[in-house]
């Protein structure tokens, strides 16, 4: 299985995966042209690592600002993540914002209202 290693820029975020330690994180802002299409890359990774591993999934988000497309295709993740919690699968969120920027938190806690896994929202410290 291939690990993604896609750069931010100025519309996307930064992703990294790690598939045999069972990680994947994201940075930056989201508000591609297409979200689906970028997105596609990381929907089909998570199906990937839930068929083939069954270890623990860690996600960790350093999300700033979100576009509606890109709200709807990791809601489609979040399903996802949710489905494999619910047949034992164990994930974990950490979704780490900037307390100046309570849209990101309140976004963080919409998302983590449907969760039954973990799912910690975490204060940062801007970086002076």
């Amino acid at each position: 299985m291939n690990d993604l290693h896609i750069d931010s820029t100025a519309s996307t975020p930064e992703i990294h995966t790690d598939f045999a330690s069972g990680k994947l994180a994201m940075a930056g802002d989201s508000y591609p042209e297409n979200s689906f299409e970028f997105f596609a890359a990381i929907i089909q990774w998570t199906q990937d690592f839930l068929a083939q591993q069954s270890h623990a999934l860690a996600i960790e988000f350093r999300l700033v600002y979100m576009n509606t497309s890109s709200v709807k295709a990791m809601l489609d993740i979040f399903d996802m993540l949710e489905e494999a919690h619910q047949n034992g699968r164990e994930i974990a969120v950490r979704w780490y914002y900037d307390p100046r920027n309570e849209r990101v938190m309140d976004l963080a806690d919409e998302f983590r209202e449907d969760c039954t896994f973990s799912f910690e929202i975490i204060p940062e410290e801007p970086v002076k």
